[in-house]
């Protein structure tokens, strides 16, 4: 394998740019939307619901069928899916009647594309690169999506003043069909599948199971990995209601927070993009597990008056959680048969998704019942000993020393 990787990537890269630009965009425009139409909070947590159920019900279908089908396919058809969704909904808008209920159904049906074309286009990176480039190219992707999360919001919360909805819904469409197109001129390979063999999906879903499973270091990285999500998830949602009434903030200074920690994970992701690291990535994440749950539990002991110290932690919380990103993925990458890593991926996200909607539908009770500042020293504490008990785990840490 010569430099073409390093063209083919360069291609998807710019691509897919577009098409999460966009779509952050178009997210937070709708986030507008439905806080001016609705006023209500709750709302805004069943619209996040809607945007994750699917993806977490037909997560462990989907990757057995992207391990069976041809993954260019699949992603070209997936994001054409996204886009044909959201022209329709902008044709209901211009036809004004368009409903909440009309947004739900774009973000589930949204979802369902994202269940596809995620785990395809992970699956796919190690048919296409060096094996010691992945963690690489794991941290060039979360620059990538950094960049439009920082981006994203700025331009949807401007251009929803400026237009009405059913225009900045075409932006969504634009970075799609730019995805789709650049997808046009690369090769993606498949693996080789077993001739002769009987393709039976459910027996494929158990297989993609079976594959974290009879793993004892891929299992527990799994576990402490779902763990600390059901801790951070609920936290997350929490920051702007910290800087509201805790540090009795303004509007501006929780989106101040809201993007400082992408421009942290930017830090991150140019970090671990920058050049290949000789490092036990297993140990990395363990690490990043410590900072996170120490930016926490340090937030929720400042003061009333301590908010440049809210946002310093959070932008290191933010480089923690892209350094994080890259070490798991390029792990798993790694150490995961290309044939079968469209159910690994599905999988993890279908079980990594299941604590955020636990977090979204309780949240108002970790806000309300325990306090905003206990609730962050508490999580911080909890996350911090899950670490500990991951670098004392011996089969995890032995996971990056051993062959697949």
């Amino acid at each position: 394998m010569n430099n073409n990787w390093k063209r083919t990537f360069a291609i998807i890269w710019s691509g897919q740019f577009f098409s999460i630009l966009t779509s952050s965009l178009v997210n937070f425009a709708i986030i507008i939307w439905l806080s001016l139409e609705t006023g209500s909070a709750e709302m805004l947590a069943w619209a996040a619901i809607a945007g994750l159920l699917p993806q977490s019900i037909i997560g462990p279908f989907t990757g057995a069928l992207i391990d069976r089908w041809n993954r260019k396919r699949i992603m070209m058809l997936a994001d054409s899916f996204i886009a044909l969704c959201t022209l329709i909904l902008a044709i209901l808008f211009w036809i004004d009647i368009a409903q909440v209920w009309h947004i739900f159904g774009l973000l589930a049906l949204r979802s369902i594309g994202s269940a596809f074309h995620m785990p395809a286009m992970q699956a796919s990176v190690p048919l296409l690169a060096l094996t010691n480039q992945l963690t690489r190219i794991a941290g060039v992707n979360q620059i990538i999506a950094s960049v439009s999360q920082i981006a994203g919001p700025a331009l949807g919360a401007m251009l929803i003043t400026i237009w009405k909805i059913e225009y900045v819904l075409l932006f969504d469409v634009a970075g799609a069909l730019i995805a789709v197109t650049s997808l046009f001129f690369v090769h993606i390979p498949n693996p080789e599948k077993e001739e002769g063999v009987e393709r039976d999906i459910v027996r494929e879903m158990k297989e993609g199971a079976m594959i974290i499973l009879r793993n004892k270091g891929l299992s527990w990285v799994f576990i402490y990995d779902i763990s600390v999500a059901f801790f951070i998830i609920p936290i997350s949602v929490l920051f702007p209601l910290m800087t509201f009434d805790y540090f009795n903030g303004t509007e501006f200074q929780a989106g101040i927070i809201e993007a400082i920690w992408s421009v942290g994970a930017l830090i991150g992701g140019a970090v671990m993009g920058a050049k290949v690291y000789k490092i036990n990535r297993v140990a990395l994440i363990n690490w990043m597990y410590l900072v996170c749950g120490l930016t926490f539990l340090l937030t929720g002991l400042l003061s009333p008056d301590g908010f440049v110290w809210f946002a310093v932690l959070t932008a290191i919380g933010g480089v923690s959680g892209a350094v994080y990103n890259a070490a798991f993925t390029g792990l798993l990458q790694t150490r995961i048969e290309p044939g079968v890593l469209g159910r690994v991926f599905s999988m993890f996200f279908t079980f990594s998704l299941i604590p955020a909607m636990l977090g979204l539908v309780g949240i108002g009770f970790l806000a309300d019942g325990l306090g905003l500042t206990t609730s962050f020293i508490l999580s911080g504490s909890i996350i911090i000993v899950i670490g500990i008990a991951a670098f004392l785990t011996p089969p995890a840490m032995r996971l990056d020393r051993q062959k697949y």
